[in-house]
């Protein structure tokens, strides 16, 4: 069975004058990946300065990844579009009183994330998308980036692993150097010892880190 996952844009940035932030892309760009090469991934509601530009960097990605389209309408413009009920979609809400679990991916064909959900501390930016009436699930109490979210989902509800299963690290501490290093206020799954981060995540919060040294 191929699962859809729906990644609706939850920022105004019509006039932002040129494109998504970096780590929002790097996060982006990660999804498609692990999506699988059998998923798929549709972004929804994003302006076209920033769908124009993540189109573009998704189209550079060498890595085996998930077949994805990239939309200035939003998620229920898509759904009329495409003649798909939203019995047939899941949202992942912190606040929904079931948890993810395998038997799902036999209810739900399509998976619904808010993106740029890695807010600290948390904004429920998912409120918005809950009144429409969607379906629900949770993936626990923990605040997770959305790609993390997405790697979540797709163990639970492709591979049949158990929410509860699957290995994870809160809040880890990434380490650049001796003296430099950052915590990160998220649940990531763990990879070994290490988070799993979007691939050129680590260089971006060195860098950041970096500028905001006062000399």
């Amino acid at each position: 069975m191929t699962f859809t996952y729906v990644i609706e844009h939850m920022e105004e940035d019509e006039t932002t004058p040129k494109s998504l932030p970096p780590w929002v892309e790097l996060e982006y760009a990660h999804m498609i990946m692990l999506a699988g090469i059998n998923g798929r991934v549709e972004f929804t509601h994003l302006s076209h300065n920033s769908s124009s530009s993540l189109d573009a960097r998704l189209a550079s990605i060498n890595e085996p990844s998930a077949s994805y389209r990239v939309h200035t309408q939003s998620v229920m413009e898509l759904l009329e579009q495409n003649n798909i009920p939203i019995t047939r979609v899941c949202l992942l809400d912190p606040k929904a009183q079931t948890v993810l679990a395998p038997e799902d991916g036999k209810i739900f064909d399509h998976f619904l994330f808010g993106g740029i959900l890695g807010d600290d501390p948390p904004r429920d930016r998912t409120s918005e998308l809950r009144q429409l009436g969607f379906p629900s699930r949770q993936l626990g109490s923990m605040q997770m980036t959305t790609d993390t979210a997405l790697a979540v989902t797709k163990r639970v509800i492709d591979d049949k692993v158990q929410l509860n299963a699957i290995p994870y690290v809160d809040f880890p501490t990434i380490t650049f150097n001796a003296k430099e290093s950052v915590e990160m206020p998220f649940r990531y799954i763990v990879n070994g010892k290490e988070p799993v981060l979007p691939p050129g995540m680590r260089e971006l919060l060195h860098e950041d880190l970096n500028k905001s040294v006062i000399f």
